[in-house]
């Protein structure tokens, strides 16, 4: 029983099961179209949009593990150069399938693989533009190729100039009683400090004049008493 197997083997070893995807690819990329049975286009499409994948990375590295695939020089080229070309701006599903019934040799089941973008019959974005899609993530804009990125109009710099300026002049004229008053409180400041001096200065020279009359007054009160106890003895 199979279970959990999800790789359709064909019917083939794994080298040889691998041999004929890379045949069937190097074909595909040839020709743009072939005609084989459903489980071997259902395999190739899984074999081959990798590699396709990979191919819209033009390197050296690149080329060489699809190469490595391959083993054709040729196709690889083909891949590189003509494919991505072509189908490089999809983000996968870069083949279709299209069954085309039963053969009539041994019944199975037929397929048609086919590059999306190299049909021109069945084209269902035929003639339609390419917008970018629209994100909500900031970061810088890129501008496309042949637009001209628009200018601001004179006017409206000069409209916004003037604006600022009248701006500016009210911000000065709300500024100006507010200067005056601060200049005010100074000057009062300056009047009162200079009459606190004064007062400190009077209170200073009053204090002193009542302290120099309280020393000579007690120094004068024992000679007074010391004439009263004389005149007494004398009397």
């Amino acid at each position: 029983m199979r279970h959990g197997d999800k790789v359709n083997n064909l019917g083939r070893t794994m080298a040889h099961r691998r041999a004929l995807l890379a045949n069937l690819a190097i074909s595909l990329i040839e020709h743009k179209r072939i005609v084989t049975t459903l489980a071997k286009a259902k395999a190739l499409r899984v074999y081959i949009e990798p590699l396709v994948t990979k191919a819209k990375d033009n390197t050296t590295h690149q080329r060489r593990v699809v190469f490595s695939y391959l083993q054709n020089k040729e196709a690889v080229k083909e891949l590189f150069d003509t494919v991505v070309e072509k189908v490089g701006d999809r983000p996968g599903g870069y083949v279709r399938v299209i069954k085309m019934g039963f053969r009539r040799g041994d019944g199975a089941e037929t397929a048609m693989i086919e590059f999306v973008d190299f049909n021109e019959t069945y084209q269902p974005n035929a003639g339609k533009v390419k917008t970018a899609k629209k994100t909500r993530r900031g970061g810088s804009k890129k501008v496309a190729a042949g637009a001209v990125a628009e200018e601001p109009a004179a006017p409206v710099v000069e409209a916004a100039a003037e604006e600022a300026n009248e701006v500016v002049a009210e911000v000065e004229e709300a500024v100006a009683p507010v200067e005056e008053v601060v200049a005010a409180a100074e000057e009062t400041v300056e009047v009162a400090a200079e009459e606190v001096a004064d007062v400190a200065a009077e209170t200073e020279a009053a204090v002193e004049e009542v302290v120099a009359e309280a020393t000579e007054d007690v120094a004068e009160a024992p000679a007074a008493e010391e004439e009263e106890k004389k005149d007494e003895e004398q009397a």
